[in-house]
């Protein structure tokens, strides 16, 4: 029997900031997505703690919730389950999304939940409400081949692939002929959170080892401390540390930038990769977990290991011609990831689990 497709608007809510000025990575995903749902067929609820994101603002059929300093969980709650939504996207871990699980088991909702993961599953990360939200979800979608394949792995679950894409308002090329730019001293960028896992150190270790390049540092976070003391041990004063960017800032800074320089060790697929890529920026990063933002030996190169990392960092630091082609190369393969096209993407998602869930 053929699924009925939903004839009413199809009510989304989901525990996403609308902020304009928030550069966390899932909730810029939520922002660009539900920035072009149709009004028609969608009614958003979401969050908005400060000045909600002008598109986000404007779109008809949308509906934000203001975030207090105290008791959030009871007042997003009580909202959800009034507006007896369709479907929860993109689950969080806070105790939000977990008592909206149990209640849904208890209470039989018929709220589809959609899940994305954004990050390669293992024994550390594939616990909790991630695990939860995978097994239990309607829906599982994952930001890369490589972390569906590692859902499959640990749960058994078959999860879609649907790319982050890549805001072309702040993220393009220069304008300037390669040759000319980026002019002034040799760059490398390195933009992301200071946290263990992203091993900045490693960034800070190679600007010992090139002291007439400047390595700048977009960020901020717990090892940020320990990272400023061991540039200090160094002697590394071709390292600026540049706190947190707002978009068109980072765009900015990658363009000026001639290496990005990414040795993060786990990850799902990092968009400020697909970004660097958009502003003409070669990449060199680890490979572990896959990243299809970066074409291996043609827009920049992913590493087995750290010699090998710090290997392909010299040779682009080296070889000016092999630079240039890689950021032509880049600029060109990130027009792969359009937000656009990746929006028509998701509206099938949410049609087709409602729908599935309304003639179960």
């Amino acid at each position: 029997m053929k699924t009925k497709e939903p004839t009413q608007p199809i009510t989304i809510f989901t525990p996403s900031f609308a902020d304009e000025d928030d550069t966390n990575a899932q909730n810029l995903t939520v922002k660009e997505i539900v920035a072009r749902l149709p009004p028609e067929l969608f009614r958003v609820i979401m969050i908005s703690e400060g000045n909600p994101d002008p598109r986000i603002t404007a779109r008809k059929n949308t509906k934000l919730l203001p975030y207090y300093k105290h008791g959030n969980m009871a007042q997003l709650l009580i909202r959800c389950v009034a507006s007896s939504p369709d479907v929860y996207f993109y689950p969080r871990q806070g105790p939000l999304d977990q008592v909206l699980f149990v209640l849904r088991k208890k209470l039989r909702l018929r709220m589809a939940v959609v899940s994305h993961i954004v990050m390669v599953m293992n024994d550390v990360t594939g616990n909790g409400l991630v695990a939860r939200s995978i097994v239990e979800g309607d829906a599982v979608v994952a930001n890369s081949a490589y972390v569906a394949e590692t859902v499959r792995q640990r749960f058994g679950v078959r999860a879609g692939t649907i790319y982050n894409g890549i805001d072309r308002r702040f993220f393009f090329p220069s304008d300037e002929p390669p040759s000319t730019h980026p002019a002034g001293p040799l760059t490398v960028l390195y933009a992301g959170s200071f946290q263990p896992r992203k091993r900045v150190e490693f960034v800070i270790q190679q600007a010992a080892r090139w002291p007439n390049v400047m390595f700048r540092l977009v960020g901020r976070g717990e090892t940020e401390t320990a990272c400023r003391a061991l540039a200090a041990e160094l002697k590394c004063r071709n390292v600026d540390f540049l706190g947190h960017r707002p978009p068109a800032e980072l765009g900015e800074e990658m363009r000026r930038a001639h290496v990005f320089l990414f040795p993060s060790i786990l990850e799902g697929h990092p968009q400020v990769l697909g970004q660097a890529a958009a502003c003409g920026l070669p990449v060199v990063a680890m490979n572990v977990y896959r990243p299809e933002y970066v074409l291996q030996g043609q827009t920049g190169f992913l590493a087995e290991s750290d010699a090998e990392l710090t290997q392909k960092l010299d040779v682009l630091l080296r070889d000016s011609a092999m630079r240039q082609s890689m950021a032509s190369a880049a600029a060109r393969h990130s027009q792969k990831f359009d937000w656009d096209q990746i929006a028509k993407q998701w509206i099938k998602v949410f049609r087709d689990v409602v729908a599935e869930r309304q003639n179960s």
